[in-house]
């Protein structure tokens, strides 16, 4: 399979106002990639844009929950930039709680965000993708997609479904122009698990000390886990592992399949726990 060369040839980012999906849009650029950034924060995109070396880049804000605007987004980039070569799904939050904490709404706005947002922008762009000569869909799981925490249900459920799109799509487009690859954060200092959302049924202070603990436990700066995310991109990689816990879990899930939390549980401890108030 031949690698990609992103020179001149557009790239779409999902979630690129902040976070990875910056700092991938800021290492692309820099590779005199074409960008179509995508985020419900036009502001940040407008800045994010501004701040782009090279030309012919555009944003697009539409919230990917929205599949009409998904859709209209689509064929926006598609009129825009013909063919794209590159569909990065950076897009998504987190959910902090236990079951009996969360309602339903809130499961189902994050699975909206994670999951269905993922599965809408790439079904939209399908035909631009298929209009490059050689084109690939990286979409960022998560750790959590291979081994399922307490505390992380919404969470680990979107991701594990992303997982399943992932490989149900790469096998579906087998033989195709386009390849489809899943990546596996461990945990990259992005905050994103600080400025995600809680349950409401959940003290504020509890969900701060439980999700500064998380934080704490993240490893990879962003720039790297961006040049991997890349460099999987460009190399069509089917499944990528960032930071040493995703080799490790990976390695963990497969062997005990049924008691890998014995493992997890013990570092995970402080950042699960929804219940004892901070000291």
């Amino acid at each position: 399979m031949s690698r990609l060369d992103p020179t001149g040839r557009t790239t779409v980012i999902t979630g690129a106002a902040s976070g990875m999906g910056a700092r991938v849009a800021r290492a692309l650029a820099v590779r005199e990639a074409r960008l179509a950034l995508v985020d419900r924060d036009g502001d940040g995109l407008a800045a994010l844009a501004a701040s782009l070396p090279g030309s012919g880049h555009t944003v697009h804000v539409v919230d990917v929950r929205d599949d009409a605007a998904v859709a209209q987004a689509g064929a926006a980039i598609e009129s825009a930039h013909g063919s794209v070569q590159a569909l990065i799904t950076c897009a998504g939050s987190s959910m902090l709680g236990n079951l009996d904490q969360l309602t339903m709404e809130e499961m189902r706005w994050l699975m909206d965000v994670n999951l269905w947002g993922t599965v809408s922008i790439t079904k939209a762009l399908l035909p631009a993708l298929r209009r490059s000569p050689a084109a690939h869909i990286t979409h960022l799981a998560s750790i959590y997609a291979l081994g399922a925490p307490a505390g992380r249900i919404p969470y680990a459920m979107s991701k594990y479904a992303v997982r399943a799109f992932s490989e149900a799509l790469r096998h579906e487009l087998e033989g195709s122009t386009i390849s489809v690859g899943t990546i596996y954060p461990a945990g990259v200092k992005t905050g994103i698990v600080l400025h995600g959302r809680y349950a409401e049924a959940l003290d504020p202070a509890i969900a701060a000390r439980a999700a500064a603990a998380q934080a704490h436990m993240y490893e990879t700066e962003p720039e790297d886990a961006a040049q991997t995310i890349i460099d999987a991109t460009l190399g069509r990689r089917a499944r990528t592992m960032i930071g040493r816990k995703a080799f490790l879990v990976d390695v963990i899930t497969r062997l005990l399949p049924v008691r890998y939390w014995n493992f997890m549980r013990g570092p995970l401890r402080e950042a699960t726990d929804f219940t004892t108030p901070p000291t």
